[in-house]
């Protein structure tokens, strides 16, 4: 008897290498041992997809163009984005209806929900209703939208009807939060399954030859960068490339040096609901509070000290280097102030990393900040559950529902302004790197929470059933 294979659409009006959740699903669909799934990624191009992701004979990615409006300054703003969600729903429905095999199911990410909801709706009622049709709400994309336009907009009264309407009209649904899952209940009336966001196999804690080759491989782009002038900048530079701010190489020895920075790293899309001003504002605090500590002065010269600094010289707070991921609209206006600054321990680099690398940074840093605040109060972000999956711990902004992940004084920290955030990083990098025994037991409640279950398990507890019902009682 021949075996059933089903056939699963994964639908992202995005960048598909930006969407690491989906990936997800898609490899979990694709490596099911016990049911036999081809899927298909139906996505906007961009960032390049995990390689397992490219390389999965089970997986198809079908990259549809990007809608750029060109050469309409005179129309309005609302027009143009009725003129392109057109424009999306007609692809949209061309590759699911014409370009892929019919799928068993659609599994839709939201937001965005216009026009993919919509969208997938039309195209399973051309397959005679024979393709189920699951939500994985990540967040709402009316809230997303009235950060731009405010809530009372028009335009975003009419997304969020849109985005009720078609949201119902779903088979079945995800959620990525008890308080999501609540609110979809008794406000839309949407009955929606938990899954928590969870770390995969690539975020664990590196090794130390790991974390050596990426000190090595960003070593340049740290302490030679375009148009920064700071205490990673200035001073001794070595023609060795086995040596770096953080580690050397003898032989086949690697060691940290006791004078390497604090390595923080925060991610972020570069978008409205992550004020990057909480964080330029507490490395200025941090800077000052760490020069009064020291009884420094104003006269202070500082490409001596940032010489002194270079050559290994320890302070008793250490400099902090701050590594920004992530691509989006307010990188630049940030950067520029960032090189405003004025700055003596403290420096900033904003780079975006492959998808192997990415890991590496997380799992070799020691700290993590989030500035997430949520459009809706509803999500949670993914970045803090790749920090744990690495053993990171880290600093969060606190909302509503931010505690069914941060576990404040066991896994991290929360904070609710720029000064609170930068008595933490005093707290925390006192006597850096060996004698910081708070971050050290953060560190270990980080690990211990990430390790405490994995995505491969709670996909199988959570998210297969919603998927494998939906396929079974459409066959």
């Amino acid at each position: 008897m021949m075996e059933t294979r089903y056939r699963v659409a994964i639908v992202v009006l995005g960048d598909i290498g930006r969407s690491p959740r989906m990936q997800y699903h898609a490899l979990s669909l694709a490596t099911h041992v016990k049911t036999h799934f081809e899927v298909d990624i139906v996505a906007n191009g961009g960032s390049q997809p995990y390689m397992d992701v490219i390389e999965n004979k089970n997986i198809h990615i079908h990259e549809m163009a990007s809608v750029r409006l060109q050469g309409l300054s005179k129309i309005s703003r609302a027009l143009a984005l009725l003129i392109k969600a057109v424009i999306q729903f007609f692809i949209l429905v061309w590759f699911l209806r014409f370009k892929i095999p019919r799928p068993d199911a659609c599994l839709v990410q939201n937001p965005p929900s216009v026009p993919t909801l919509a969208a997938v709706k039309l195209s399973s009622w051309l397959w005679l209703g024979r393709c189920g049709f699951v939500i994985d709400w990540h967040n709402t994309g009316y809230t997303l939208l009235g950060m731009s336009h405010g809530s009372s907009h028009i335009i975003v009264k009419l997304y969020k009807w849109f985005e009720k309407y078609f949201g119902r009209t779903a088979n079945s649904s995800l959620c990525v939060t008890e308080s999501m899952q609540e609110w979809l209940a008794q406000n839309w009336g949407v009955k929606a399954s938990v899954f928590y966001d969870k770390p995969t196999q690539f975020f664990h804690p590196a090794v130390l030859k790991e974390s050596h080759k990426l000190f090595c491989s960003l070593n340049k782009r740290i302490c030679d960068p375009d148009n920064f002038h700071d205490c990673f900048s200035t001073g001794k530079k070595s023609n060795d490339p086995s040596d770096t701010l953080f580690s050397t190489q003898y032989g086949d020895n690697v060691s940290l040096k006791s004078s390497r920075p604090a390595l923080i790293v925060s991610s972020t899309s570069w978008t409205s609901d992550e004020d990057f001003n909480v964080l330029l504002e507490a490395a200025v605090m941090y800077d000052r509070r760490v020069a009064a500590a020291l009884n420094e002065d104003d006269s202070i010269d500082e490409e001596k000290l940032w010489i002194d600094l270079s050559n290994g010289k320890k302070y008793f707070y250490p400099r902090l280097l701050l590594i920004i991921t992530g691509k989006g609209p307010d990188k630049k206006k940030y950067e520029e102030k960032m090189k405003k600054l004025k700055l003596r321990r403290v420096a900033f680099r904003t780079m975006w990393l492959p998808a192997e690398e990415y890991p590496l940074l997380l799992g070799s840093a020691d700290l993590g900040v989030s500035l997430h605040t949520s459009s809706s109060g509803l999500d949670l972000p993914m970045k803090i559950v790749d920090m744990f999956g690495s053993g990171l711990p880290v600093c969060a902004v606190s909302y509503s529902c931010i505690k069914e992940l941060v576990k404040d004084g066991e896994n991290g920290l929360l904070f609710s302004s720029s000064s609170e955030l930068a008595n933490q990083l005093m707290m925390l990098f006192e006597g850096f790197p060996d004698k910081c025994d708070a971050l050290k037991a953060l560190q270990n409640g980080a690990l211990a929470t990430g390790s405490s279950s994995s995505w491969s398990t709670e996909w199988e507890t959570y998210a297969f059933p919603v998927i494998h019902e939906v396929i079974s009682k459409e066959r």
